[in-house]
């Protein structure tokens, strides 16, 4: 079966980000009132082939901890939905 993963990563709340923080600042440039924090992260869409949708949790789980996410720095969610068929 086929699966979508949409994962999110994000920097841990308790860390720093020069890059949200940078884009923070700059709202007042373009007359943007009351932005007060700005968090940067990644979106990752993914498909998977499982057998079950635990398989494909297990999978895209292990992606995370593996490879996507620096889990000192960052901290991931992710939502698994069955692929629509075309």
């Amino acid at each position: 079966m086929k699966y979508v993963a949409e994962i999110d990563i994000m920097p841990h709340k308790e860390l720093l980000d020069p890059q949200g923080k940078t884009v923070a600042n700059n709202m007042k440039h373009l007359h943007i009132d009351g932005i007060e924090d700005v968090r940067i992260g990644k979106h990752i869409l993914m498909n998977v082939e499982a057998d079950t949708e635990e398989a494909a949790r297990e999978k895209v789980d292990t992606a995370c901890k593996k490879l996507l996410a620096n889990l000192i720095m960052e901290s991931y969610t992710f939502e698994l939905k069955v692929a629509e068929e075309a």
